[in-house]
């Protein structure tokens, strides 16, 4: 942290429905900076050994309670992270407003945000080929939909850099956010 208190690392947020691909490209993003973290939200929610309630689950107040504890914590993290001077990538599951508060919660500057969006039939393809490949599953049948996550995902503000990758590699779209960057910068619409 500098003297007069604020935070010298810079924020990533990088969002998209589940198997779009926020893994994989957070980690590469976060591996072109000379100090660089991949913060895994989702991460949060697996240390609750015992009472942990998911957001799917019937006791809603109890699911969000705990929901907005994972992004409160990812959000602190990042911040410990900037305040050493890291660059801090953080993916996770975050839609609608709750993208725009977790960009409010964060001091550290510049933030940014890229959406991953590919078509949701890429989506459905490689939630198959990583349920062949590693055995991960991440649409439940009864559960959440990929349309249902799509929906949405859409229903985030129009801020930062959108990206649909249904056609690009995990490392061209990297370089397309690093090309980009400007736009995936958020300060001048989230005070």
């Amino acid at each position: 942290m500098s003297e007069n208190g604020s935070v010298s690392g810079e924020i990533w947020l990088v969002v998209g429905v589940q198997a779009s691909g926020k893994s994989t490209v957070a980690d590469l993003l976060s591996r072109q900076f000379d100090l660089g973290v991949h913060v895994r939200g989702g991460e949060f929610y697996r240390w609750g050994v015992r009472g942990w309630v998911q957001h799917d689950d019937e006791r809603r107040t109890e699911a969000r309670r705990h929901l907005d504890l994972r992004y409160r914590l990812s959000a602190q993290v990042a911040d410990e992270y900037c305040a050493e001077g890291f660059t801090t990538v953080v993916q996770d599951n975050l839609y609608g407003e709750d993208v725009v508060t977790w960009l409010q919660r964060v001091r550290a500057r510049p933030r940014h945000l890229v959406v991953l969006r590919p078509k949701v039939e890429v989506v459905r393809q490689r939630e198959e080929g990583r349920l062949r490949a590693i055995g991960k599953v991440a649409y439940r049948e009864g559960g959440v939909t990929i349309e249902e996550l799509d929906g949405q995902l859409g229903s985030i503000p129009k801020i930062g850099l959108w990206l649909d990758t249904s056609v690009q590699s995990a490392l061209e779209t990297v370089v397309e956010i690093l090309r980009r960057r400007s736009e995936a910068r958020v300060d001048d619409v989230i005070k």
